[in-house]
């Protein structure tokens, strides 16, 4: 019987040769580590939404040539976990009845999206 390592590692090359993609090294512990924060910061139905997200923008980062893959996967993960890490922060400060300061949440790219509103 395989090891959960074991078959991740095969599914993640079967996705990978299925959407032709055989020469991009996804690293399956930093994106499995992205999903737990978000699971744990968010909801757990956040992993999930959080790692396609993350995927979508890095593939969108490298097909407009703005960064190697290892680059923009790694880029978009760090936003994910951030963004994340941030959401239970304010979360748990409106928890405490403090209010959560200004009206905007600071990404980690450095632009500012309103609370509650969708951003890039």
């Amino acid at each position: 019987m395989k090891s959960q390592d074991e078959t991740l590692e095969e599914w993640c090359r079967l996705l990978l040769r299925a959407f032709e993609l055989e020469d991009v090294d996804v690293d399956i512990n930093e994106v499995l580590s992205v999903a737990g924060v978000a699971a744990h910061s968010v909801v757990r139905p956040a992993a999930p939404l959080t790692t396609f997200i993350a995927g979508l923008a890095t593939g969108l980062k490298c097909a407009a040539g703005r960064a190697p893959d290892v680059d923009a996967m790694q880029s978009a993960m760090n936003v994910a976990r951030n963004v994340a890490k941030s959401y239970a922060a304010d979360e748990a400060l409106a928890a405490a009845g403090s209010p959560a300061g200004s009206a905007e949440t600071s990404t980690p790219a450095g632009t500012s999206v309103p609370s509650g509103t969708p951003g890039e």
